[in-house]
């Protein structure tokens, strides 16, 4: 009898612990379930603000809150051709730099003959080290400028291990997507900040988000980009200036021709035009931003996912690009 009262005990002991343990895990399981409930409605708060809000608005005079100029790099093809589009279509006069004549000439006329604005170009190749800011920085020396856009960006030609690029490949990555923003914002923002007005543009892109295989230099080139603009942002908001980060995931354009899938429009892939008509809305509202609202969810989500899973991802999508690619190639 004395053995079954001492078991009953014991029970009566372990049930008052477990009891216990599960409340506090229900207690931790709530405020865990509230917190992420109260930072979903948050996200989606700040998504139809930025992305939804400025659609039904009025649209922000650019010209009085930053300026008449806006210089757009890497300008006559892709998104940067269309970003200079849409500020030309908010009456913005435009200064096209890229390194094709023909095309500066074209697109310049283009836009100035559509939009009503003025229009400019600067011949320039950012591959080229330091040689084209001493003439960059001649050429907008009295020019007021309002808007930096530092678009211009190189990739591989297609998804591939980094031992096989070649040096001058690896050199013309870092002079394009790192050197050309450095450089160019060291050109205009004194004016900038001189008039204690302006905003500066820096096209990062999704792949800082985490690690990304077989596309490493250019991952690690638009990681540098989005760190730098937001550490710059910190360091002169004060002073007027509007820093911002553009990550946008796959976007269909001469740069992703080297896939069947992503060269062609669809759902998550939109056209340059389409991209851009949503990115200069952001314009002010975000420091950081993937521009366009279902990369915005993309993002979000590749945010979350444990950092082995991404880099999964990426090496089963980008090793069959590559595969494409090479495949095209032979033939």
């Amino acid at each position: 009898m004395a053995a079954v009262d001492r078991f009953n005990l014991l029970y009566r002991e372990i049930s008052r612990s477990c009891n216990f343990y599960v409340e506090a895990l229900a207690i931790v399981g709530a405020w865990y379930t509230v917190r992420k409930c109260v930072s979903l409605a948050f996200d989606t708060y700040r998504m139809l603000r930025l992305h939804l809000i400025p659609k039904l608005g009025g649209e922000i005079d650019l010209v009085k809150q930053y300026g008449k100029w806006a210089v757009v790099t890497g300008s006559t093809d892709g998104i940067g051709k269309a970003y200079a589009e849409e500020l030309a279509k908010r009456g913005i006069n435009i200064i096209l730099i890229s390194r094709n004549k023909e095309k500066l000439e074209a697109v310049s006329r283009s836009i100035s003959e559509t939009y009503k604005v003025e229009t400019d170009f600067i011949v320039a190749d950012f591959s080229k080290g330091r040689e084209p800011y001493p003439g960059i920085k001649k050429a907008l020396k009295d020019r007021e400028i309002g808007i930096l856009v530092n678009n211009v960006g190189m990739s591989y030609p297609y998804p591939d291990y980094f031992t096989n690029l070649s040096e001058d490949m690896l050199w013309d990555i870092i002079n394009v997507n790192i050197a050309s923003a450095n450089m160019m914002i060291h050109i205009v923002l004194p004016g900038m900040v001189q008039k204690k007005k302006g905003a500066i543009v820096n096209v990062s892109s999704a792949s800082c988000c985490q690690p990304t295989p077989m596309l490493t230099i250019y991952g690690a080139s638009k990681t540098y980009l989005d760190y730098f603009s937001r550490a710059l942002q910190y360091e002169y908001a004060s002073k007027g200036i509007f820093v911002q980060s553009l990550t946008p995931f796959i976007i269909a354009t001469k740069m992703t021709a080297c896939s069947s899938i992503t060269s062609k429009r669809s759902f998550f892939f939109p056209s340059a035009e389409e991209y851009a008509s949503h990115a200069i809305s952001t314009l002010g509202l975000s420091t950081r931003t993937t521009g366009y609202w279902k990369h915005a969810i993309k993002f979000t989500l590749g945010e979350c996912l444990p950092e082995w899973i991404w880099a999964w991802f990426a090496m089963y999508f980008l090793r069959t690009m590559r595969k494409e690619a090479l495949t095209c190639k032979v033939k």
